[in-house]
């Protein structure tokens, strides 16, 4: 009986003392989703495969603290996100980023997805071989 008490003793202690860890204030600093608009391309735009382009979009109303800073951009056809990887590992407050043409079918249902808080979608644009 008596081993029963120490134990019941020892898990109510345990239970307190979590407790008050939760209960502690935690410090965060406050953070903001950016989604930045893609500006180009823009859906009068034709790609040649192999040439280089800017990828652009509007840095402007960038909030201060930004969850995630480090962007990514891939390639979107026909409504999904491809695997194709345009750039990555780069500050989403350029605006701005250079990235080659990959070897693709040709078609008019493509568009770039700008990664970082969020997935940002140009406008539809074309892509081709000549």
């Amino acid at each position: 009986m008596k081993f029963t008490s120490v134990v019941t003793s020892i898990a109510v202690l345990l239970v307190s003392a979590v407790s008050a860890l939760w209960a502690l204030p935690i410090s965060l600093q406050p953070r903001d989703v950016f989604v930045p608009p893609v500006t180009y391309p823009h859906n009068k735009t034709v790609w040649i495969v192999g040439q280089h382009h800017n990828v652009t979009w509007d840095t402007s109303d960038a909030p201060v603290n930004i969850t995630n800073k480090i962007g990514m951009i891939f390639l979107r056809k026909g409504g999904l996100t491809t695997n194709l990887s345009l750039a990555s590992n780069f500050s989403i407050l350029l605006g701005r980023i250079v990235v080659e043409v990959p070897h693709v079918e040709t078609g008019r249902d493509y568009q770039v997805v700008l990664f970082g808080d969020s997935g940002n979608f140009s406008p539809f644009f074309t892509i081709t071989n000549v």
